[in-house]
């Protein structure tokens, strides 16, 4: 009886993959509200587009001043530790100064506002864009691309990357155009005044927001909750989003984690023999995520909570967002004293982005997005279950936080064009390497213009 058994579980084991692969129905595209209202009173169209300044007043800079001024003195980090622990508090002080003395507001604000920017209402929602419309001489075509930030970032990690982005080039018949939202919550775009907002519905807004500039179909490119609105985009307008450019691929799903186990087991059956310190040993994988996701946890489960302290201490914020942009860009740099922070990236730099939070206190409701993401109702929908048809160009660095083996994409991205796995970078790549990742969502638009040309049917612009 127990070989009867042992065989029976072999033979399921032997046919779980079979099912997996081609013979599991998809879920069903669920059904969506393109006009659902997040902002207060009663539903009023508005379809106004206004001229916008980011603005760091006299007021708020006096206040940041004062409270870096009177923080409380930093307990003392533990001996021979570095970034272990979290920020090291030794270093903590000379950022909290420089951000007191020596960053220039004026400067910063007016770095800020090289580029236009504007708000208008979608959904009851003053949301925040970022519109870059290059010069196009004759023989270039004007070609729109959505890019979608995560948090701990915000617009501003894409500042460096413009130029490459919206240059002409006599090697491409195309110019970008480029549109940057503050994600609803984020920034200078209003938040949702009730629960439920999470990936999906911020994938209808930014449709909507593309709809109100008028592009009919359109490029879209995301990292972090970028790269998950993004995908929602793909999956819910196919025949909208012309192409979809990542630099973190994120697909959770049973199939792909029942592959990533199997492959625990003899790595070669998942993952090119050079790229398999990426996802093996598990264990290694596994411990990072454990060690470094404690934020995740809070946030999905208690952001309003830790959102009061980060609202009153920029102390606090910086320490807090710091840390991820240390740990983001590589995992070794927790060894490092300074995190490493400036290997990569400008005091400057960073203090913009944390500018982007304190100025306009958002780090509460943009912390909420985990909530909205990460739970039942959300995870129910199987979003990353559903194939989709729109072409997918991925960008994987080696210090990502996430890696997934080209096959096990095409399970949800069957047209995927490129996988492109650098052997550098970390998570905000576009503000690490913006040459290069400006590069990289070229190449990729280009292809799937090409792509789109060979289909018997036109889908182009």
């Amino acid at each position: 009886m127990l070989k009867v058994l042992i065989l029976l579980l072999l033979a399921a084991v032997a046919l779980l993959p079979v099912y997996l692969l081609y013979l599991k129905s998809p879920p069903p595209l669920p059904e969506v509200d393109l006009n659902a209202w997040w902002g207060l009173g009663e539903p009023k169209e508005d379809t106004a587009i206004t001229p916008y300044n980011i603005k760091f007043t006299q007021p708020v800079i006096k206040d940041l001043k004062d409270r870096l001024k009177n923080r409380q003195q930093f307990t003392p980090p533990l001996e021979g530790v570095a970034f272990e622990y979290g920020f090291n508090t030794k270093t903590l002080d000379s950022w909290a100064t420089y951000w007191m003395e020596k960053y220039n507001f004026t400067e910063r604000e007016n770095f800020f506002n090289q580029y236009p920017h504007y708000r208008t209402k979608i959904q009851g929602l003053n949301i925040h864009f970022i519109r870059v419309t290059p010069k196009v001489p004759p023989g270039k075509q004007l070609v729109p691309l959505l890019m979608v930030h995560g948090w701990p970032g915000s617009i501003r990690e894409f500042y460096e990357a413009v130029p490459y982005l919206t240059a002409v080039s006599k090697d491409r018949d195309f110019v970008l155009e480029l549109i940057i939202p503050s994600l609803p919550g984020y920034g200078h775009s209003e938040a949702a005044v009730r629960p439920g907002m999470g990936p999906l519905e911020i994938a209808v807004i930014l449709r909507n927001l593309m709809q109100r500039l008028g592009f009919q179909k359109y490029y879209i490119q995301g990292g972090d909750w970028g790269s998950i609105i993004s995908a929602n985009m793909a999956t819910l307008f196919p025949k909208e989003v012309l192409g979809y450019h990542s630099n973190m691929v994120a697909i959770l799903s049973p199939t792909i984690t029942f592959f990533e186990l199997l492959g625990s087991i003899y790595p070669p059956l998942v993952v090119d023999s050079k790229l398999a310190d990426r996802l093996y040993p598990q264990s290694d994988m596994y411990s990072f995520l454990m060690e470094e996701s404690g934020y995740l946890h809070i946030q999905a489960t208690k952001p309003d909570t830790i959102g009061i302290s980060l609202l009153d201490s920029p102390a606090g914020l910086m320490a807090y967002i710091l840390e991820k942009f240390s740990t983001g860009t590589c995992r070794d740099f927790r060894s490092k004293i300074d995190g490493g922070l400036e290997i990569r990236f400008t005091k400057d730099q960073l203090i913009d982005n944390l500018m982007m939070y304190w100025t306009t206190r958002s780090m509460t409701t943009a912390m909420r997005l985990y909530s909205e993401g990460f739970n039942k109702r959300y995870m129910s929908l199987k979003m990353d279950e559903i194939p989709t048809p729109v072409p997918m160009w991925a960008l994987q660095a080696k210090h990502e936080i996430t890696y997934l083996p080209p096959w096990l994409i095409k399970l949800k991205y069957p047209n995927l064009i490129k996988d492109n796995p650098i052997d550098y970078g970390g998570h905000f790549l576009a503000l690490e390497r913006p040459q290069m990742f400006s590069e990289d969502v070229l190449n990729a638009v280009q292809a799937f213009k090409q792509w789109h040309k060979n289909s018997n049917v036109k889908t182009d612009l």
